[in-house]
C-alpha cells in the first residue's frame, strides 16, 4: 500500500501508513477537545497527500457536524442556548461547531438543510448553521439572491461598495482624502435577516425609488435610465463629496523653512493679488469661503530648490518661490473647515476640508441590488412622464429589456415586495433561501385593490391617453454610486506635457491628453483620413523640427554663438530641417547610448 505524504504548514515531516485513518482520528482528537479548535486536517487519497494546517491568514467557517446523518446540535442545546446556558464557544469545545477552512472543506459534503439529512442514500458530514451563510457579507444583503444568476449577485457586492452612504457618523470630525455622503439615506423596505443582525441600517446606503419597467421614446435604450426631475428638485439621490486638502510648514537643512503666508511680490511664481484675495493675514483661508478650480487655500512660500553658494562680496537677500496649495484644476466647492494643529515634528501642518453638492445629473451612475447598473440619460419633468390611475409618477423608468438578458427574477420580485409593503406597512423579509414567498406579496396586494402582479394602468403625460398595455411598476432600493460625472469628465485642446517625450501628459488630474490609440489608428489608416492621422500623432502631440544632415544621416546641431549650423560627426555644412515626432528623436538618441548608428536618408519633398 502507498504511504500518505503528511505536511504540517506546508513542511514535509514523514509519511503515515494510512491517511484517512489518521485525518479521522485528529478531527476526532480536535472534537474532544483534545486538538486546538483552529486546527485543519485534508486528506487528498489521489495526491496521497495529508495536509494539517494550523497557521494564521485561512479563511475558516462555522459548520454543525453531522455523524449519521443526524446533527450533534439537539434540542437540549437550543434550550440551553435560549436560557443562556450554553454559549457558542462551548458548542466550539463540545464539538458541536466546528470551523472549516477552504482546504478541509474538500473532505466535508456539506448539507445545506435539515430537510437534506432525511435523504439516507446520502452520508452528510456537515450542516450550515444558516442557508443564507453561504453568502458573503455583501452578497447576504441582497435579496431574494437564490432567483438571480451568480454573476449579477457578484456585480451586485461589488455596486454596494461603490454606493454612496453614511460611510461614518462622525464625517465632520474626519479627515478623508475622499468622502462621500448622501443627504437622505433610508433603509431599504425589502431587506434580509443579516442586514438587521448586523444593523447596516444604521449606516443605509441607498433609498427606495418608484420604479416602472417601461421603455420612454428610446431615451433609456440598453442601461441608461430616465429619472423624474421633480424627484431629483425634492432631494432624490443628491450627495455631497468631502475633499480635504493638507499643508505643512517643512523645516529644511540650513535652518530655512516653508512660511504659511500670503507671498510677495517679490517672490517667484507670483500668482497675483486677485489669486490672494480670499486668504488672511496668516495664509489660511476662512470656512464656507466658495472656491473654485485652482483657488489659493493655503498661502505658502518655501526656500529656492537649489542653494547656491553666497561668496563675502554677495549681498542677497533669501529668494522664495510661490507653494501655495491650490484647489485642484478640475473641482470646486465651498470650504467646509479649517483645521490648524502642529505635526510630531513641532512643524506647523494645516487641512482644509472642501465640499460640493452633487444634483444628480445626466451621466451619473444608478444601481439596484441586484447588479442592474444604469446612467441617466434624461431628467423628464414631471408633466411629460406616464402616471397611474391613481396619478402616481414613477422616480426612475428602467428598460423592459433589462431584465430577461440579465435574467435577475429578484429584481422583479422585490418591487413587488416593496409594492406590497408600500400599502400594507409592513417591513418584507427577503433573505435567502427562506424569506417571504412570491404568493404573501400577491395576497397582500390583492387585499389593497391592487393587480396581484404589480402591473398598473398608466397614462401618457403628454398626449393623457391610456397605455393599452400593463405596465410593471413597484417599489425598489436604488444606489447612488460613485461613478458621478463631474469628477470624470475631461477635455482638453492644449496643456502639460511630459518633459522626457514631449508628449501630453496622462490622466484627468494632470489635465493630460485624450490617447488616440493603435486600434483608432488603425481606423484612421482604414478610411485614409492621413490628414487627421497626422494632426493627432504629430501635430498635437510631440511635433519637433530637427536638423540632418544631408551628407552622413545623423542629427546636426545649431551654434548659436556662430549662428552656424553644422553636422558634429562629418562636420558637413549641409543640414536640413526635418519634421519628426519628438518620440522618434528619442529613439534614434537611444540607439546612439548602446552603440548603434541611425542614419536618415533624405529626398526631396518635390
Amino acid at each position: 500500500m502507498e504511504k500518505i505524504s503528511v505536511y504540517i504548514n506546508g513542511r514535509f515531516i514523514g509519511f503515515s501508513e494510512n491517511g484517512e485513518k489518521l485525518a479521522k482520528e485528529l478531527r476526532e482528537k480536535r472534537r474532544q477537545g483534545q486538538l486546538e479548535s483552529d486546527v485543519n486536517v485534508a486528506f487528498f487519497p489521489l495526491t496521497s497527500e495529508l495536509f494539517i494546517n494550523t497557521d494564521e491568514g485561512r479563511a475558516r467557517r462555522p459548520l454543525l457536524v453531522v455523524k449519521g446523518n443526524k446533527t450533534a446540535l439537539t434540542e437540549d442545546h437550543l434550550k440551553k442556548i435560549e436560557t443562556g446556558e450554553t454559549t457558542w464557544k462551548s458548542l466550539v469545545k463540545q464539538g458541536v461547531i466546528e470551523y472549516l477552512d477552504a482546504e478541509e472543506e474538500e473532505n466535508a459534503f456539506i448539507a445545506l438543510n435539515s430537510e437534506q439529512l432525511k435523504n439516507e442514500e446520502r452520508q452528510y458530514t456537515h450542516l450550515e448553521i444558516d442557508t443564507s451563510s453561504i453568502l458573503g457579507f455583501a452578497s447576504s444583503q441582497v435579496p431574494f439572491t437564490e432567483y438571480n444568476m451568480a454573476p449579477r449577485v457578484l456585480m451586485a457586492s461589488q455596486h454596494t461598495k461603490q454606493s454612496l452612504g453614511l460611510y461614518a457618523a462622525n464625517y465632520n470630525l474626519r479627515s478623508e482624502t475622499r468622502g462621500y455622503l448622501l443627504y437622505y439615506p433610508q433603509r431599504p423596505i425589502v431587506q434580509t435577516d443579516v442586514y438587521n443582525n448586523l444593523g447596516v441600517y444604521k449606516r443605509a446606503s441607498g433609498q427606495n425609488f418608484v420604479v416602472a419597467v417601461l421603455s420612454y421614446a428610446g431615451h433609456n435604450m440598453n442601461d441608461a435610465i430616465v429619472m423624474n426631475r421633480s424627484a431629483i428638485d425634492r432631494g432624490l439621490g443628491r450627495s455631497v463629496f468631502l475633499r480635504t486638502y493638507s499643508a505643512e510648514e517643512r523645516r529644511y537643512p540650513g535652518g530655512q523653512k516653508d512660511n504659511f503666508e500670503t507671498p510677495q511680490e517679490y517672490v517667484q511664481g507670483y500668482l497675483g493679488p486677485e489669486a490672494y484675495s480670499k486668504i488672511d493675514s496668516n495664509g489660511l483661508i476662512s470656512p464656507e469661503e466658495p472656491v473654485e478650480a485652482n483657488s489659493v487655500l493655503v498661502g505658502k512660500s518655501s526656500p529656492p530648490r537649489f542653494l547656491k553658494e553666497i561668496s563675502a562680496l554677495d549681498v542677497e537677500t533669501e529668494k522664495r518661490r510661490e507653494s501655495s496649495l491650490t484647489v485642484r484644476s478640475n473641482e470646486e466647492g465651498i470650504v467646509d473647515s479649517v483645521m490648524l494643529s502642529e505635526t510630531l515634528s513641532g512643524n506647523k501642518v494645516v487641512k482644509i476640508k472642501v465640499r460640493k453638492t452633487n444634483i444628480p445629473e445626466i451621466g451619473d451612475k444608478f444601481a439596484s441590488r441586484f447588479g442592474q447598473k444604469g446612467v441617466i440619460a434624461l431628467l423628464a419633468d414631471p408633466v411629460d412622464l406616464p402616471f397611474t390611475k391613481d396619478g402616481v409618477v414613477p422616480d426612475l423608468i428602467i428598460n423592459p429589456h433589462a431584465i430577461p438578458g440579465r435574467m435577475t427574477a429578484g429584481h422583479l420580485l422585490e418591487m413587488l415586495g416593496a409594492k406590497a409593503a408600500c400599502l400594507d406597512g409592513a417591513l418584507k423579509d427577503g433573505t435567502s433561501f427562506r424569506g417571504d414567498k412570491q404568493t404573501d406579496f400577491e395576497a397582500s396586494l390583492i387585499e389593497q385593490g391592487f393587480h396581484p402582479a404589480g402591473h398598473e394602468t398608466m397614462y401618457d403625460g403628454k398626449t393623457g391617453r391610456m397605455m393599452h398595455a400593463k405596465i410593471f411598476m413597484g417599489v425598489i432600493y436604488y444606489q447612488r454610486l460613485h461613478h458621478l460625472v463631474s469628477l470624470k469628465m475631461h477635455a482638453r485642446s492644449r496643456g502639460p506635457v511630459q518633459m522626457l517625450t514631449h508628449q501630453p501628459t496622462e490622466g484627468r488630474a494632470r489635465e493630460g491628453g485624450l490617447r488616440l490609440g493603435e486600434m483608432e489608428r488603425d481606423c484612421f489608416i482604414g478610411y485614409g483620413a492621413a490628414s487627421l492621422l497626422k494632426e493627432r500623432m504629430i501635430d498635437s502631440s510631440d511635433k519637433t523640427t530637427e536638423l540632418v544632415c544631408g551628407d552622413c544621416g545623423s542629427l546636426a546641431v545649431h551654434d548659436k554663438v556662430k549662428n552656424k549650423r553644422f553636422c558634429p560627426v562629418c562636420e558637413s555644412g549641409e543640414v536640413h530641417e526635418v519634421q519628426m515626432s519628438y518620440a522618434f528623436k528619442l529613439l534614434l538618441d537611444e540607439m546612439k547610448s548602446i552603440g548603434i548608428f541611425p542614419k536618415l536618408k533624405l529626398k526631396s519633398q518635390a
